[in-house]
């Protein structure tokens, strides 16, 4: 028998749990396919973002550091270290940045890598929810499969391997559709996981990298404190009086 024999020879239950595999199938190969494009963009911008960001840092051009972060709405370096330097904009602008700014800044790059990451793995659980499950869903249709030849079996009275051969076929092949379908869900989460993973230390990296260039930077122009300056043109320490 081939499969289309099969397909006819199937009852309701099993052509259900055949259908339920194939949209558990489109579903998870439709996210695979979307996250795939997602981190692809991602890491694409993020190739163009990177080494024009470092040259305006190793500038000092905080400005256009900013405005180039957010031209580059895709990469998730860009979201990060965009969302971090925006809040503290119109202190760079004012040139009154501190410690307790830098802080600040510390505190949005993990509000905002915390909502890329969310971003990126949306959809895995779905991925991981088919892969655990479809094998179950397809033996499932196999069980009831089996019940229904030994059904069939005893009510016609004939017995033997023959006569059961269509029925456990019609019964198995709901099993394999469901390792067919579970398979590729599997290899697709754990690939986009390692993917998240590494993008994950790709904006921790980054992120640290600015926090370091801004510390450094606390003494220099554009990050005196106002305290700093009038000290620096008082010319003499409060402490000294």
């Amino acid at each position: 028998m081939d499969i289309m024999d099969l397909w006819h020879e199937m009852g309701w239950f099993a052509k259900g749990i055949v259908w339920t595999l194939l949209i558990m199938s489109a579903y998870s190969t439709g996210i695979m396919i979307q996250k795939w494009w997602q981190m692809r963009r991602a890491q694409g911008e993020t190739r163009k973002f990177a080494p024009e960001f470092s040259q305006f840092l190793e500038e000092d051009n905080l400005t256009e550091a900013i405005n180039l972060a957010e031209g580059y709405k895709k990469s998730h370096v860009a979201r990060v270290l965009g969302g971090a330097l925006g809040e503290i904009r119109p202190l760079i602008q004012d040139g009154s940045v501190t410690v307790a700014d830098i802080n600040s800044a510390e505190r949005a790059v993990e509000r905002e890598m915390l909502m890329t990451v969310v971003d990126l793995k949306r959809g895995l659980g779905v991925l991981a929810t088919v892969g655990a499950t479809a094998p179950f869903v397809g033996l499932v249709g196999t069980t009831m499969g089996i019940v229904n030849s030994f059904t069939a079996m005893s009510t016609s009275g004939a017995g033997g391997i023959s006569s059961m051969a269509a029925g456990i076929a019609e019964a198995l092949i709901t099993t394999a559709i469901g390792i067919g379908v579970a398979i590729p869900a599997v290899w697709g989460f754990n690939y986009f996981q390692t993917k998240i993973d590494n993008l994950t230390a790709e904006m921790t990296y980054t992120s640290k990298e600015m926090i370091d260039y801004l510390i450094k930077g606390v003494s220099g122009e554009f990050g005196r404190s106002r305290f700093t300056r009038e000290f620096n043109t008082a010319g003499q320490s409060p402490i000294s009086k």
